[in-house]
């Protein structure tokens, strides 16, 4: 039983990681063209960096709460290690007509739409994956509740 919860707080995990990772990717394709920011310069590309969760389960803590000393596998899932800016160089255009061109030279952002977007389609089935994931399990403990009656 504490295998379907565990699969439950692993999904959960997930669909919360990946969230953020959309709404990052979201807010590098607004900013594709941003060329002055409040920090100075063109807005720099940001990624979502994240990293395996092991730690106490929910039956680890049942477990502990009723006195027992169980031997259950830790949890696991994924949480957000950062968000970091990209180091990669910003692309340079000419354009005298901006009011940021130095010497009719503009840097823009490093923000590469194509790239975004495919990361966005990535995302956003890693998201989907874990609602399929989530529901799968939720099914799952509504059907060993039935068999009870």
């Amino acid at each position: 039983m504490a295998g379907f919860i565990d699969s439950l707080g692993i999904s959960a995990s997930g669909l919360t990681a990946q969230r953020l990772r959309m709404d990052v990717i979201a807010s590098n394709i607004a900013n594709a063209q941003t060329t002055r920011t409040p920090e100075g310069g063109p807005y720099r590309r940001r990624v979502v960096e994240l990293e395996p969760v092991e730690g106490q389960t929910f039956a680890d803590a049942l477990a502990g709460a009723m006195g027992q000393a169980g031997d259950a596998p830790s949890g696991a899932g994924v949480r957000v290690a950062g968000i970091v800016t990209d180091p990669s160089p910003f692309p340079v255009v000419y354009d005298p007509s901006n009011p940021d061109a130095v010497g009719g030279y503009v840097q823009m952002p490093n923000v590469d739409i194509s790239t975004e977007m495919v990361d966005l389609v990535a995302a956003s089935r890693a998201y989907e994956a874990n609602v399929t994931a989530f529901n799968a399990g939720k099914q799952m403990l509504m059907d060993a509740l039935t068999i009870g009656r």
